[in-house]
Parts: C-alpha cells; structure tokens; sequence
C-alpha cells in the first residue's frame, strides 16, 4: 500500500501520521456509525429483497409476518427473543436493540439511545410525579404530542433518523405510588388509579400516534410497566428480585394496581406491556399464565387490535434469570425459558421479548427438550416483528416514510423547550402561603438570599430516567437570579446535609429582603434500588431552615425537590416560614418555573392549581407501617390504617390533592333539580314497595 512507503524522514514524524490515521479511521466510523438508522428490507442496495413477502409493503400486517416467520430457522427466531436482537443477513434483517427510554424526554438510559455531536441533547421535561400533579391529561398527550409540534416522540424520530435511537421505548411507569419510601415513585403519576390511569394512556397516544391517523402505523412504540403490584425496590432488606407480594386481594388488583394498565391497553392501545421483577401471591408476574394470557391477552385483548395482529410482552431487564436464579421458582433456566413462554395457552404467548440474554441462551434446549413447541416461538416472535412493521422497520428506507425529513434541527427546539417550562409550572404544587408572602414583587426586593443544598443544581432537577443529557439547565439560582440580585449560599455540601453552614446562612438570610431555601432530595436519597427508610428531610435541612426563618426579616420560601412526600409538619406550624413550594424533580427548565411562580409571572391558577397527586405522611405512618404490607384497606383488628387518600384517614401532613393558588375561588351551584329519580333494578327490596330512602350505592346507580 501507497501509506507504507511514506518516509517520516520526508513527511511527518511517524508516529504523529499513525495517530493521525487512527483519528481519520475513528472519525469515519464515528461518523457512518450516528449518520444513517437502522432498517430491514432495503431494496436499493438488495433488489433481491423487493420479491420477498414480508419486504412487500402493499399488503397486508399479518400477512408480511407469516411470510417472515417461515422463512427463519429456529435458532433465527431464537435472536430475535432478546432486546439486543441478532441480524438475518441473508434475509436483509440487521441487528435492532429494542431497548430505549422515554420517561420524561429521549433517555440515554438503555443500550438503544446515545448522544453525539449530532444531537448533544435532548428535552428533559419534569419528572413524572410533577407533571401529574398539573392534572391536566392534555398536558399529559401534550409532552408525547403537543398542538403545535410535536415532542418526545418526534425527538425519538429525529434521533432514529441519525442512527442514535430506536423507536421502541419502554414508557410510562404507571405503577401505583402506594407507599411514600418508594425510590421509584417519582416515575409514576402518583397514587391515584384514575390518574394513573388518564396519565398513562395520554401519554401513549402521544407517543405513538401518527399525524397521518393511520391507526395501524405507529410513530413509535409505547409499552407500560411494571406489570404488577411493582412498588418495592430495596427497603430494609426486602429488594424486588425476591419479594414476594402477598397477600394483594383480588379487590386491591381490581380496583388499585391493575386500572391503570387495563388503560393503557385498552384506550391507550399501547404496543407492549412489561412485567415485573416480583412475585404477586406466589407467582412471578412474567411466568404467570392468569396475569398475562388471562388478564392482558385475554379480558383487556392485548391482541385484538383491529387489523388482528399482536402486541408484545417483554420482561423488565433479566427478570427471567431472577426467577430462575434468585427466587428458585424452576429447578432448571430451560423450564424458565419455558415458563415464561408459555404463560399462555395454544393460541397466544406469554412473554415475547425478554431485556438480557435469557432467552436466547435457553429457548433451545427448551424446545429440544420438549418444554416447549416451535409453534410458541412463532407466536412470540410475531408479535416482535408485527411491532416492527407497524413502525415501518421492514419498509425500507426511513427518509422516505413520513417522517423521513426529520433530524438534528427537530430536537431541543425553542418550542419544545418552553413546553419543558410550562409543564414544569403547571405542576408545580404551592402547600402554604401567608397573605403577603407570595408572589414576591421583583422591584421591591433589592437583595434575595437563596440558600441550600439544591439551589444550584442541575442534574438532580431531573431525577431517575433522565431525560438524557438536557438541551440546557436552568437552575433555581439562576432563575431566581434573572430577576433580582441574589446572595447565595449552599447551607450543606449535598442533600444529605450531615453538617450545616448555620451561621452563614443566618447572617445571609437576615441581610436579605426575602429568602428562599431550596431543600429536599435526590437520587442519593430516592432512586431506583434505593428506598427510604424515613419521610424526614435528609440530615440538618430541618435546623438549617429552622435557624435561617428565626432570623429573617422577610417572607422566608421553603421549596422542597423531591420525588416522594417528606414530614415538614415544623415548617407547616412556623410562621417565620410565610411559604412552601413543592417542586418535584422539575425538569431543565426546573429554575425557571420556579422563579415563575415565586414572582408571580405565572399564576398557579392559570390552567389550575397544581395539587399534591400523592399523600404526605408524618413519620409516625412510616414507621408503624411497613413497605411489604400489600393492603390497600384499614385493618382496625391489628391497627393498620390503610394506604392512600381512598382509604386513609389518619392524620397527614398534606393531603391528596393539596394546593393553592395566587386567585381566590368561591363556587355556588347556579341551578339544581327538585328531584333526582333513580331506577332500581327489580330485585331491589324497594322497587315494588314503597321506601323512605335509597342507599346510592354504585351498584344502584349503575345505570343512572
């Protein structure tokens, strides 16, 4: 080769042209490897493919899928069993990773995403937990599909188009927030099944419809977790790979932990449903035949979307290998490969996909050794690709489908940015606020004093599942600090606040006109695999905001960033303390709303207020109370109290659907009926002899 021959005597020192080389060598695979998505059926480089079935985009779905399955030899169908599925090149089928996030913006969370020069970010909107608390479900399809553009799934586009994502993203968390130690909690739209439920099927819509219509396509692909009774990751030596979640009543399933999933399935129509690490009465939930065939497949029709093909099951990432392993719920991997598969009956599956590797290492053995039948892997693998072709994976070049145009410039928009903004002021929850403390006026205060360990941040303003790496932070002090002069103190060296700057901060503070202190959590506190043990605030926060309000001339402001509710009773009962603002994890625009809101700039009653969509307990609950008790009822016999607004009546620190707004409210009924009549069914006691009165049960009223 021509490069050998060159003399480093009559060009460059050697090994400055090697490293040199290497660069351009580098540069060029970094460059092909984001430049261009990945596809199936790839006619102008094969125009063999163009005679096959599947390749065939005038016909239809189901049909397209036969004609690929029988194609495979089993161990091709095995590859594709695993989220990093294995390429058919004989056939024009490449690798895909199925595996990509999507929680609250495009996530580098899953081995599906990445970000590169070519999009360095992408909108990070508020953590799930805040934005429900906007209780606005347009809102809710408005982050997945806004009026006027088009967000996180039109991002996700974008970024497939350039070969940095995939276009299956295993979004929302819809699980109940039943306990307030949940380290995961901050994911999910809170404690409420209605909520959770208008939450989760809103936010699938928004992702996977198509501004086209065509309701048998997808933008991209949805799937709701964590399929069941999933609300417990590691607390006081319990952790989700062993827990068993016994007893869950058949009335706590009905009408608490499964609401939200049947809507997902059946008025979200979402593409995929994931099942959980745990076990729900004995049973792990990704090898329980009743759970998935019966309830998902089966009552809610997981599979009857209208043009009769399938939507797929997939386990959360290597929960096959923890029931096999952790919980020894088989004596041997190829009887849980089998398990899993036929957690269904002759004509559907149980699992179709499984996150890790398990599958592809056992499904063999399995069918060899007559656990299962080839036939099971058909219909697992169907659904698979079906998903696929709905998305337009099998129809050939990308830039020639719908939304082919999109690319780099279609990410962190001005647009798109400013809705991370609103969504974060919509949710934004205001707890107390003494007449004349809130909003404060940005002419009359010289000298805001800003103080603690979250004032500044930037990463924790996004919590778990992050959004990826943001289009850009602003922070609470540099929102603050648009406005008015700050002074501005950290109060802790992080949240968990083992020693306290209180004297600084007292002599900041008293100097101040007004003072705001940004206190709370983050992922070191309440993450994913990490639990609370308590609901106080981590370390000194309590004697850093105690001793700062006793000396504070103005309106002190407490705002706490949390995902979960914390004990502030002393805050509630201390007048020094004019306000409390909570913040949730608000996302890269987090410093903006809030000063929003602090100034008055945004009115919490513009849409509505924002309202706690969880209960905030005082320590007392937690710690009578433990994680692992599933019951959603009173217990008067043993003293247990119950979880949640719907059956809690204990004493809160603040309450479901707490919150305040700027405006004052009154509300009178302008007209009502003299008479309500309400039929009763014949059996009914009173129905054919006259009664004084009528319990209005749902039962009675059913019809009404």
């Amino acid at each position: 080769m021509a490069m050998a021959s060159v003399s480093p005597q009559n060009s460059v020192p050697k090994v400055v042209f090697l490293l040199f080389c290497m660069f351009l060598v580098f540069l060029s695979t970094h460059v092909s490897a984001q430049s261009s998505p990945v596809f199936a059926c790839d006619v102008v480089s094969n125009p063999s493919l163009a005679s096959l079935g599947f390749c065939n985009t005038s016909i239809g779905i189901n049909d397209r899928v036969v004609d690929l399955v029988k194609r495979l030899t089993l161990q091709e169908k095995i590859v594709f069993l695993v989220n990093s599925a294995g390429n058919v090149s004989r056939l024009g089928i490449p690798k895909y990773e199925w595996w990509s996030e999507a929680l609250h913006g495009v996530s580098y969370v899953g081995p599906g995403t990445h970000f590169s020069d070519d999009v360095a970010g992408a909108t990070s909107f508020p953590q799930v937990i805040l934005t429900a608390a906007s209780f606005n479900t347009s809102l809710f399809e408005a982050i997945g599909k806004v009026y006027y553009t088009q967000v996180v799934s039109t991002e996700a586009r974008a970024m497939y188009n350039v070969g940095l994502a995939g276009l299956t993203f295993w979004s929302p968390n819809i699980n109940i927030f039943r306990d307030p130690r949940w380290g995961r909690g901050q994911e999910t739209p809170g404690e409420d099944p209605l909520l959770s439920s208008k939450y989760g099927s809103c936010y699938v819509k928004g992702l996977q419809q198509r501004d086209d219509g065509d309701p048998d396509k997808l933008k991209v692909a949805a799937c709701c977790k964590h399929y069941t009774a999933y609300d417990l990751d590691n607390w006081k030596g319990s952790d989700r790979y062993h827990f068993n979640a016994v007893v869950v009543t058949k009335q706590d399933m009905d009408d608490t932990f499964q609401p939200p999933f049947k809507s997902c399935v059946i008025d979200g129509n979402v593409a995929s449903v994931m099942c959980s690490y745990n076990q729900v009465n004995g049973k792990p939930t990704c090898a329980d035949p009743d759970l998935l065939s019966g309830v998902i497949r089966g009552e809610w029709n997981l599979n009857g979307y209208q043009w009769g093909c399938c939507r797929y099951i997939v386990t959360d990432c290597d929960s096959l290998d923890v029931f096999y392993k952790s919980q020894n719920y088989t004596k041997t991997p190829e009887e849980a490969a089998a398990a899993a598969i036929l957690a269904g009956n002759s004509l559907v599956t149980g699992v179709d996909l499984n996150c890790g590797s398990f599958l592809g290492q056992h499904t063999e053995a399995a069918v060899k050794g007559g656990l299962v039948n080839e036939h099971a892997i058909d219909i697992a693998v169907s659904n698979n690709f079906a998903t696929l072709m709905r998305l337009g994976f099998f129809d050939g070049d990308p830039s020639k489908q719908l939304y082919g145009k999109l690319g780099p410039k279609d990410v962190c928009t001005a647009e798109n940015q400013e809705l991370a903004r609103e969504a974060a002021r919509q949710g934004i929850v205001l707890l107390k606020n003494t007449a004349g403390s809130l909003p404060l006026s940005p002419t009359a205060i010289k000298n805001l004093a800003v103080i603690g360990p979250n004032a500044n941040v930037t990463k924790t303003m996004i919590g778990n599942y992050e959004g990826g790496t943001p289009c850009k932070y602003t922070t609470p002090l540099q929102g603050l600090a648009a406005s008015v002069a700050t002074t501005y103190l950290p109060g802790c060296s992080n949240v968990a606040c083992s020693t306290a700057q209180v004297d600084d901060a007292k002599k900041l503070a008293a100097a101040a006109d007004a003072t705001v202190l940004v206190m709370g959590a983050d992922l070191s506190i309440e993450a994913e695999s990490r639990d609370r043990v308590d609901v106080l605030l981590p370390g000194q926060q309590q004697l850093l905001i105690t001793a700062v309000a006793n000396v504070s001339c103005g309106p002190v402001i407490l705002v706490i960033m949390s995902g979960g509710g914390m004990d502030v009773s002393f805050a509630r009962t201390n007048d020094k303390i004019t306000s409390i603002l909570w913040v949730g994890y608000p996302g890269e625009a987090g410093g903006a709303a809030i000063a929003d809101i602090i100034f008055g700039y945004y009115n919490p009653s513009t849409h509505q207020p924002g309202r706690l969509p969880m209960t905030w307990y005082p320590q007392s609950y937690v710690d009578k109370v433990p994680m692992t008790n599933m019951n959603m009822r009173p217990d008067p016999s043993n003293g247990y109290p119950g979880r949640t607004y719907r059956f809690y009546t204990g004493e809160t620190v603040y309450s479901f659907g707490d919150g305040l707004s700027y405006s004052q409210f009154t509300h009178e009924l302008i007209q009502a009926p003299q008479l309500v009549y309400v039929p009763l069914e014949e059996s009914h006691v009173c129905h054919s002899s006259e009664c004084q009165s009528v319990v209005a049960s749902e039962q009675t009223c059913q019809n009404s």
